[in-house]
C-alpha cells in the first residue's frame, strides 16, 4: 500500500476522534458537524468543471474522507476500524446518475 494512503488513513483517524471529542466537550454539536460535512460533498459535487476532468473512482476518492468522517460521527460515542467503516462507505455509496 503507498504510503500517502496509510498517512492518509491515520489523519481521518486522528480528525474523527478530535471530532467526537469536541462534540463530548460541547463546542460543536453532531448536527453541525453533519450539516458542514454535507456542505463539503456538496462542494465537490457543484465543481462541475473540476468533476469532469475525473473519472467517478475519482471523484469517489475525494469523497471518501468526507463520507468516512460523517459516518465516523453517526457511531456515537462508539469507535470503530477504519476498514469497518470503509466498507461501510462502499456498501452505502450512492449509485451514479447518467
Amino acid at each position: 500500500m503507498n504510503t500517502a494512503n496509510l498517512q492518509l488513513e491515520g489523519l481521518l483517524v486522528a480528525l474523527a476522534e478530535l471530532s467526537r471529542l469536541l462534540v463530548q466537550a460541547g463546542a460543536v454539536s453532531q448536527e453541525a458537524i453533519e450539516e458542514a460535512l454535507q456542505k463539503a460533498e456538496q462542494a465537490v459535487h457543484a465543481d462541475e468543471a473540476r468533476t469532469r476532468q475525473l473519472s467517478d473512482s475519482q471523484v469517489d476518492a475525494m469523497l471518501f474522507p468526507i463520507r468516512y468522517l460523517a459516518l465516523a460521527g453517526k457511531a456515537g460515542g462508539e469507535t470503530q476500524s477504519f476498514a469497518d467503516l470503509a466498507a461501510e462507505i462502499g456498501r452505502l455509496k450512492p449509485d451514479r446518475v447518467p
